[in-house]
C-alpha cells in the first residue's frame, strides 16, 4: 500500500509540474517597455521648429521699438536648398535679412530683427530691377556684418547635364 501511496504522489506531483509548465507557456510574455522614440535633434529637450514657405511669406518684420520695416517678400536659398535670406519689401525698396537674423513667431506671422532704427537706416536697399548678387563673398559678408552675423561657410553643389 505504501508503494501505491507512492506511485500517487509522483503522478499527483508529476501531473501538476506538467500542468504548471502548460499553464505557463500558453501565458503571453510580459510586455517589452515601450520604447520612446529618438528626439529629432541632438540636444535633449530641444524643439526642431519647421517652416513653410507660405508661413514666412508676408510675415511682417519688426525691429527694435516694435517698428515696422515691412513684410517678407522673397526667400533666398543657396545652392544646397538652405534658407539664406529673407527679402523684406516695405513697398519701395527691398532690404536682405539673413535667415539666422530674423526670429520668426508664425502664429503671429511675424518676425523681430535685433536692430535699432538707426542700425536699419544704414543698411543697403534695392529695387526689384536692381537686385544684389547675393553670392559674391563680399556682399554677403557685408550683409552678415550689418545684423552683427558672420556667414557659415557655403557648400556648393556641382550639378551637371545629364546626355
Amino acid at each position: 500500500m505504501s508503494n501505491k501511496i507512492l506511485w500517487t504522489c509522483v503522478t499527483i506531483a508529476v501531473l501538476v509540474t506538467v500542468g504548471l509548465s502548460v499553464t505557463t507557456a500558453q501565458q503571453p510574455p510580459p510586455a517589452a517597455p515601450a520604447v520612446q522614440p529618438a528626439p529629432a535633434t541632438s540636444q535633449p529637450g530641444a524643439v526642431l521648429n519647421t517652416y513653410r514657405a507660405k508661413q514666412v511669406l508676408g510675415s511682417k518684420v519688426f525691429i527694435q521699438g516694435n517698428t515696422g520695416i515691412g513684410t517678407v517678400d522673397d526667400i533666398v536659398f543657396d545652392d544646397a536648398g538652405n534658407m539664406e535670406y529673407v527679402i523684406v519689401s516695405d513697398g519701395t525698396k527691398l532690404v536682405t535679412v539673413p535667415w539666422e537674423a530674423a526670429k520668426f513667431d508664425l502664429a503671429r506671422q511675424s518676425a523681430v530683427v535685433n536692430l535699432t532704427p538707426a542700425q536699419y537706416k544704414t543698411i543697403p536697399t534695392y529695387t526689384t530691377t536692381t537686385y544684389p548678387s547675393f553670392y559674391t563673398p563680399t556682399y554677403r559678408t557685408e550683409t552678415y556684418k550689418y545684423y552683427g552675423l558672420t556667414p557659415r561657410e557655403l557648400r556648393r553643389i556641382e550639378r551637371r547635364n545629364l546626355p
